[in-house]
Protein backbone atom coordinates (compact mmCIF):
# COMPACT_ATOMS: atom_id res chain seq x y z
CA UNK A 1 0.00 0.00 0.00
CA UNK A 2 0.85 3.34 -0.87
CA UNK A 3 0.08 6.32 0.95
CA UNK A 4 1.12 10.19 -0.14
CA UNK A 5 0.11 13.17 1.53
CA UNK A 6 0.65 16.86 -0.05
CA UNK A 7 -1.05 20.17 0.31
CA UNK A 8 -2.45 22.42 -2.57
CA UNK A 9 -1.82 25.75 -0.81
CA UNK A 10 -1.99 29.47 -2.81
CA UNK A 11 -2.91 33.25 -2.40
CA UNK A 12 -6.53 34.63 -2.79
CA UNK A 13 -8.08 33.51 -6.44
CA UNK A 14 -5.47 31.07 -7.63
CA UNK A 15 -7.98 28.08 -8.34
CA UNK A 16 -7.55 26.35 -4.88
CA UNK A 17 -11.01 25.33 -5.45
CA UNK A 18 -11.11 24.41 -8.56
CA UNK A 19 -7.91 22.09 -8.35
CA UNK A 20 -8.86 20.46 -5.49
CA UNK A 21 -12.24 18.87 -7.53
CA UNK A 22 -9.35 18.29 -10.76
CA UNK A 23 -7.02 15.80 -8.17
CA UNK A 24 -10.79 14.19 -7.11
CA UNK A 25 -11.51 13.53 -10.45
CA UNK A 26 -8.25 13.16 -12.60
CA UNK A 27 -6.27 10.84 -9.54
CA UNK A 28 -9.33 8.98 -9.46
CA UNK A 29 -9.48 7.99 -13.08
CA UNK A 30 -5.88 6.72 -12.27
CA UNK A 31 -6.97 4.53 -9.70
CA UNK A 32 -5.56 6.83 -6.60
CA UNK A 33 -8.62 6.78 -3.46
CA UNK A 34 -8.35 10.57 -2.91
CA UNK A 35 -9.33 11.43 0.71
CA UNK A 36 -9.00 15.66 1.28
CA UNK A 37 -8.86 16.70 4.25
CA UNK A 38 -11.02 20.60 4.44
CA UNK A 39 -9.97 23.95 4.99
CA UNK A 40 -9.52 24.04 9.15
CA UNK A 41 -9.87 27.63 9.19
CA UNK A 42 -13.30 28.14 6.96
CA UNK A 43 -14.87 25.64 9.61
CA UNK A 44 -13.59 27.71 12.42
CA UNK A 45 -14.49 31.14 11.59
CA UNK A 46 -18.02 30.02 9.95
CA UNK A 47 -18.42 28.33 13.69
CA UNK A 48 -17.47 31.89 15.43
CA UNK A 49 -13.77 30.99 16.40
CA UNK A 50 -11.96 33.31 14.58
CA UNK A 51 -8.92 35.94 15.09
CA UNK A 52 -11.44 38.67 16.32
CA UNK A 53 -13.29 36.20 18.77
CA UNK A 54 -10.32 35.26 20.26
CA UNK A 55 -8.36 36.64 22.82
CA UNK A 56 -5.58 37.06 20.27
CA UNK A 57 -4.51 36.26 16.90
CA UNK A 58 -1.66 34.08 18.83
CA UNK A 59 -4.76 32.19 20.49
CA UNK A 60 -6.62 31.73 17.32
CA UNK A 61 -3.63 30.32 15.78
CA UNK A 62 -2.95 27.69 18.44
CA UNK A 63 -6.86 26.12 18.04
CA UNK A 64 -6.29 26.53 14.06
CA UNK A 65 -3.11 24.66 13.92
CA UNK A 66 -3.85 21.92 16.84
CA UNK A 67 -7.01 21.11 15.02
CA UNK A 68 -5.53 21.11 11.83
CA UNK A 69 -2.97 18.32 13.13
CA UNK A 70 -5.86 16.32 14.12
CA UNK A 71 -7.75 16.64 11.37
CA UNK A 72 -4.94 15.32 9.23
CA UNK A 73 -3.78 12.78 12.07
CA UNK A 74 -6.73 11.12 11.45
CA UNK A 75 -7.06 10.92 8.11
CA UNK A 76 -3.80 9.49 8.25
CA UNK A 77 -5.48 6.61 10.65
CA UNK A 78 -8.12 5.95 8.49
CA UNK A 79 -5.78 6.24 5.34
CA UNK A 80 -4.01 2.96 7.05
CA UNK A 81 -6.74 0.99 7.72
CA UNK A 82 -7.72 1.42 4.20
CA UNK A 83 -6.99 -1.70 1.41
CA UNK A 84 -6.95 0.44 -1.16
CA UNK A 85 -3.22 0.12 -2.79
CA UNK A 86 -2.85 3.85 -3.89
CA UNK A 87 -4.28 6.59 -1.27
CA UNK A 88 -3.44 10.21 -1.89
CA UNK A 89 -4.41 12.36 0.85
CA UNK A 90 -4.84 15.78 -0.03
CA UNK A 91 -4.72 18.67 2.08
CA UNK A 92 -6.73 22.37 1.79
CA UNK A 93 -3.94 24.24 3.01
CA UNK A 94 -1.07 22.89 5.27
CA UNK A 95 0.06 23.95 8.77
CA UNK A 96 2.78 26.53 7.41
CA UNK A 97 0.13 28.41 5.56
CA UNK A 98 -0.68 30.19 9.18
CA UNK A 99 3.15 31.48 9.23
CA UNK A 100 1.78 33.79 6.84
CA UNK A 101 -0.73 35.32 9.69
CA UNK A 102 1.75 35.78 12.67
CA UNK A 103 4.61 37.74 13.48
CA UNK A 104 8.07 35.50 14.19
CA UNK A 105 7.36 35.98 17.92
CA UNK A 106 4.03 34.69 17.67
CA UNK A 107 5.01 31.56 15.58
CA UNK A 108 7.33 30.36 17.77
CA UNK A 109 5.11 30.82 20.47
CA UNK A 110 3.06 28.68 18.49
CA UNK A 111 5.49 25.90 17.90
CA UNK A 112 6.28 25.62 21.43
CA UNK A 113 2.43 25.19 22.41
CA UNK A 114 2.35 22.34 19.66
CA UNK A 115 5.45 20.97 21.03
CA UNK A 116 7.01 20.94 17.22
CA UNK A 117 9.70 22.37 14.96
CA UNK A 118 9.38 24.39 11.98
CA UNK A 119 10.49 21.69 10.21
CA UNK A 120 8.78 18.97 11.21
CA UNK A 121 5.39 20.12 10.40
CA UNK A 122 6.86 21.74 7.06
CA UNK A 123 7.99 18.29 6.06
CA UNK A 124 5.02 16.30 7.91
CA UNK A 125 3.97 16.70 4.09
CA UNK A 126 5.39 14.81 0.86
CA UNK A 127 4.82 17.71 -1.48
CA UNK A 128 3.26 21.05 -1.42
CA UNK A 129 1.64 22.57 -4.58
CA UNK A 130 1.10 26.67 -4.68
CA UNK A 131 -1.34 27.93 -6.80
CA UNK A 132 -0.21 31.37 -7.72
CA UNK A 133 -2.88 34.60 -7.02
CA UNK A 134 -4.80 35.86 -10.02
CA UNK A 135 -3.25 38.86 -8.96
CA UNK A 136 -0.14 38.23 -9.97
CA UNK A 137 -0.24 37.97 -13.72
CA UNK A 138 -3.77 37.79 -14.69
CA UNK A 139 -4.95 40.40 -13.22
CA UNK A 140 -8.03 40.66 -15.22
CA UNK A 141 -9.53 37.69 -13.77
CA UNK A 142 -9.34 39.18 -9.52
CA UNK A 143 -12.25 38.87 -8.47
CA UNK A 144 -14.36 38.74 -4.74
CA UNK A 145 -16.92 37.73 -5.98
CA UNK A 146 -16.71 33.82 -5.80
CA UNK A 147 -15.48 34.03 -2.00
CA UNK A 148 -17.45 36.05 0.87
CA UNK A 149 -14.54 35.34 2.78
CA UNK A 150 -12.26 37.30 0.33
CA UNK A 151 -11.19 40.69 0.63
CA UNK A 152 -7.89 41.31 -0.18
CA UNK A 153 -7.07 43.83 -2.83
CA UNK A 154 -4.91 43.28 -6.03
CA UNK A 155 -1.84 44.60 -3.83
CA UNK A 156 -2.74 42.78 -1.28
CA UNK A 157 -3.54 39.37 -2.44
CA UNK A 158 0.08 39.60 -3.94
CA UNK A 159 1.83 40.16 -1.42
CA UNK A 160 -0.17 37.31 1.14
CA UNK A 161 0.49 34.81 -2.02
CA UNK A 162 4.48 35.99 -1.41
CA UNK A 163 3.85 35.17 2.16
CA UNK A 164 2.69 31.49 1.62
CA UNK A 165 5.52 31.09 -0.61
CA UNK A 166 7.92 32.07 1.37
CA UNK A 167 6.40 29.91 4.38
CA UNK A 168 6.59 26.94 2.26
CA UNK A 169 10.08 27.22 0.64
CA UNK A 170 12.49 24.94 2.06
CA UNK A 171 10.06 21.87 1.51
CA UNK A 172 12.08 19.02 -0.29
CA UNK A 173 9.42 19.06 -2.74
CA UNK A 174 7.85 22.40 -3.66
CA UNK A 175 5.91 23.90 -6.71
CA UNK A 176 4.83 26.92 -7.51
CA UNK A 177 1.89 26.98 -10.19
CA UNK A 178 1.84 30.01 -12.15
CA UNK A 179 -0.20 31.45 -13.89
CA UNK A 180 -0.09 30.10 -17.40
CA UNK A 181 -1.57 31.26 -20.83
CA UNK A 182 -4.89 30.51 -19.38
CA UNK A 183 -7.03 28.97 -16.59
CA UNK A 184 -7.19 25.45 -17.62
CA UNK A 185 -3.18 25.62 -19.22
CA UNK A 186 -3.05 26.26 -15.18
CA UNK A 187 -4.65 23.12 -14.27
CA UNK A 188 -3.49 20.89 -17.07
CA UNK A 189 0.12 22.45 -15.61
CA UNK A 190 -0.68 21.35 -12.10
CA UNK A 191 -1.72 17.49 -12.62
CA UNK A 192 1.22 16.95 -14.60
CA UNK A 193 2.90 18.20 -11.44
CA UNK A 194 1.42 15.87 -8.98
CA UNK A 195 1.88 13.28 -12.06
CA UNK A 196 5.28 13.29 -11.95
CA UNK A 197 5.68 13.48 -8.09
CA UNK A 198 3.54 10.22 -8.06
CA UNK A 199 5.55 8.75 -10.70
CA UNK A 200 2.80 8.51 -13.10
CA UNK A 201 3.80 10.49 -16.09
CA UNK A 202 7.33 9.22 -16.50
CA UNK A 203 9.80 7.60 -14.22
CA UNK A 204 12.34 10.31 -14.57
CA UNK A 205 13.04 13.54 -13.44
CA UNK A 206 14.55 16.15 -15.41
CA UNK A 207 17.40 17.87 -13.27
CA UNK A 208 20.00 20.70 -14.14
CA UNK A 209 23.24 21.63 -12.41
CA UNK A 210 24.97 24.60 -12.43
CA UNK A 211 28.20 26.01 -10.95
CA UNK A 212 28.08 29.12 -9.52
CA UNK A 213 30.37 31.83 -7.53
CA UNK A 214 30.33 31.51 -3.72
CA UNK A 215 26.90 33.62 -3.63
CA UNK A 216 26.55 36.49 -0.94
CA UNK A 217 25.21 34.69 2.07
CA UNK A 218 23.77 37.83 3.88
CA UNK A 219 21.58 38.53 0.54
CA UNK A 220 20.63 35.00 0.72
CA UNK A 221 19.32 34.80 4.74
CA UNK A 222 17.63 38.30 4.04
CA UNK A 223 15.10 36.75 1.36
CA UNK A 224 11.60 35.90 2.38
CA UNK A 225 11.21 33.39 0.27
CA UNK A 226 14.54 31.43 0.54
CA UNK A 227 15.28 29.00 3.73
CA UNK A 228 18.49 27.81 4.47
CA UNK A 229 18.56 23.97 5.79
CA UNK A 230 21.77 21.89 6.93
CA UNK A 231 21.98 18.68 5.47
CA UNK A 232 24.10 15.64 6.43
CA UNK A 233 24.57 12.89 3.69
CA UNK A 234 25.68 9.38 4.37
CA UNK A 235 26.22 7.06 0.97
CA UNK A 236 25.47 3.35 1.51
CA UNK A 237 27.06 0.36 0.36
CA UNK A 238 25.62 -0.71 -3.07
CA UNK A 239 26.12 -3.71 -5.03
CA UNK A 240 24.82 -1.61 -8.08
CA UNK A 241 25.56 1.54 -9.88
CA UNK A 242 23.18 3.30 -8.29
CA UNK A 243 23.02 6.16 -5.35
CA UNK A 244 21.95 5.12 -2.32
CA UNK A 245 22.27 7.47 0.61
CA UNK A 246 20.31 8.32 4.12
CA UNK A 247 20.17 11.71 4.46
CA UNK A 248 19.40 14.16 7.62
CA UNK A 249 17.61 17.68 6.71
CA UNK A 250 18.32 19.84 10.07
CA UNK A 251 20.34 19.66 13.09
CA UNK A 252 19.51 18.05 16.44
CA UNK A 253 16.26 17.25 17.26
CA UNK A 254 15.23 19.28 14.76
CA UNK A 255 15.58 17.12 11.83
CA UNK A 256 14.11 14.87 9.59
CA UNK A 257 15.81 11.90 7.93
CA UNK A 258 15.01 10.16 4.31
CA UNK A 259 16.40 7.05 2.64
CA UNK A 260 16.84 7.66 -1.66
CA UNK A 261 18.25 5.80 -4.13
CA UNK A 262 18.74 7.45 -7.75
CA UNK A 263 20.14 6.05 -11.20
CA UNK A 264 21.38 7.84 -13.88
CA UNK A 265 19.51 7.77 -16.75
CA UNK A 266 21.39 10.00 -19.33
CA UNK A 267 22.80 13.67 -18.49
CA UNK A 268 19.58 15.18 -17.48
CA UNK A 269 17.35 12.61 -16.50
CA UNK A 270 17.09 10.19 -13.13
CA UNK A 271 14.73 7.86 -11.57
CA UNK A 272 14.57 8.78 -7.93
CA UNK A 273 13.14 6.53 -4.68
CA UNK A 274 13.06 7.76 -1.51
CA UNK A 275 10.95 7.30 1.82
CA UNK A 276 11.12 9.20 4.77
CA UNK A 277 13.20 7.44 7.96
CA UNK A 278 12.46 7.57 11.70
CA UNK A 279 15.53 8.75 13.52
CA UNK A 280 16.49 5.19 15.07
CA UNK A 281 16.21 3.87 11.36
CA UNK A 282 18.32 6.31 10.42
CA UNK A 283 21.02 5.78 12.86
CA UNK A 284 21.00 1.99 12.34
CA UNK A 285 21.06 2.10 8.69
CA UNK A 286 24.30 4.58 9.37
CA UNK A 287 26.47 1.22 10.15
CA UNK A 288 25.54 -0.03 6.53
CA UNK A 289 27.76 3.16 4.87
CA UNK A 290 29.93 2.81 2.57
CA UNK A 291 33.74 2.78 3.96
CA UNK A 292 35.12 4.70 0.57
CA UNK A 293 32.60 7.52 0.78
CA UNK A 294 32.98 9.89 3.90
CA UNK A 295 29.98 11.95 5.00
CA UNK A 296 29.16 15.15 3.34
CA UNK A 297 27.86 18.26 5.15
CA UNK A 298 26.46 21.09 3.53
CA UNK A 299 23.99 23.94 3.40
CA UNK A 300 21.65 24.29 1.42
CA UNK A 301 19.54 27.52 0.61
CA UNK A 302 16.54 26.73 -1.33
CA UNK A 303 15.27 29.78 -3.36
CA UNK A 304 11.74 30.32 -5.10
CA UNK A 305 12.05 33.15 -7.91
CA UNK A 306 10.06 33.75 -10.89
CA UNK A 307 8.16 30.66 -9.74
CA UNK A 308 11.05 28.22 -10.17
CA UNK A 309 12.78 26.48 -7.09
CA UNK A 310 16.54 26.86 -7.22
CA UNK A 311 18.67 24.63 -4.31
CA UNK A 312 22.04 26.33 -3.57
CA UNK A 313 24.38 23.97 -1.79
CA UNK A 314 27.22 25.53 0.06
CA UNK A 315 30.35 23.17 0.84
CA UNK A 316 32.66 23.58 3.59
CA UNK A 317 35.50 22.73 1.34
CA UNK A 318 34.57 25.45 -0.99
CA UNK A 319 34.96 29.43 -0.39
CA UNK A 320 34.94 30.42 -4.36
CA UNK A 321 31.93 28.39 -5.59
CA UNK A 322 28.22 26.12 -5.10
CA UNK A 323 26.32 24.54 -6.96
CA UNK A 324 22.82 25.49 -7.47
CA UNK A 325 20.47 22.65 -8.86
CA UNK A 326 16.75 22.68 -10.57
CA UNK A 327 14.41 20.06 -11.19
CA UNK A 328 11.63 20.73 -14.18
CA UNK A 329 9.44 18.76 -16.03
CA UNK A 330 10.69 19.51 -19.81
CA UNK A 331 14.22 19.53 -20.61
CA UNK A 332 13.00 22.15 -22.62
CA UNK A 333 11.92 24.77 -19.68
CA UNK A 334 13.89 28.08 -19.58
CA UNK A 335 15.53 28.52 -16.50
CA UNK A 336 15.44 32.28 -14.68
CA UNK A 337 18.41 32.60 -12.65
CA UNK A 338 18.63 35.73 -9.98
CA UNK A 339 20.57 38.22 -11.14
CA UNK A 340 22.43 38.03 -7.92
CA UNK A 341 24.08 34.31 -8.90
CA UNK A 342 26.80 34.69 -11.24
CA UNK A 343 26.83 31.53 -13.44
CA UNK A 344 30.21 29.89 -13.92
CA UNK A 345 29.24 26.97 -16.06
CA UNK A 346 26.52 24.48 -16.55
CA UNK A 347 27.31 20.66 -15.15
CA UNK A 348 24.62 18.85 -16.12
CA UNK A 349 25.72 15.40 -16.62
CA UNK A 350 29.35 16.18 -15.42
CA UNK A 351 29.92 13.55 -12.73
CA UNK A 352 32.79 15.55 -11.45
CA UNK A 353 30.17 17.32 -8.83
CA UNK A 354 27.85 14.50 -8.31
CA UNK A 355 27.71 14.78 -4.32
CA UNK A 356 28.98 11.12 -4.57
CA UNK A 357 31.98 11.99 -6.38
CA UNK A 358 32.86 14.74 -3.88
CA UNK A 359 32.27 12.15 -1.15
CA UNK A 360 35.05 9.78 -2.68
CA UNK A 361 37.34 12.79 -3.20
CA UNK A 362 40.13 13.11 0.32
CA UNK A 363 38.86 15.32 3.07
CA UNK A 364 39.64 19.43 2.51
CA UNK A 365 39.84 19.01 -1.86
CA UNK A 366 38.11 21.00 -3.23
CA UNK A 367 37.74 21.36 -7.33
Amino acid sequence: MSIAKIVVTGGPCGGKTTALSRIQRDLSHLGYTVLIVPETATALIAGGVAPWTCGSNEEYQKCQMRLQLDKERAFEQAASTMSDPKIVIVCDRGELDNKAYMNDEEFEHVLDYLGMSEIELRESYDAVFHMVTAAKGAEEFYTLENNGARYESLEEAAALDDKFIAAWTGHPYFRVIDNRSDFEDKMRYLMQEIAYFLGEASPYEIERKFLVSYPNVAWLDSLPNCSRVEITQIYLRSESNDEIRIRQRGTGEQSMYYFTEKRYVGNRKLMRTQRRLTAGEYHMLKMQADPNLRQISKTRYCLTYEGQYFEIDLFPCWDDQAIVEIELTSEDTPVVFPPELRIIREITGDPTYRNAVIASKPRGATH
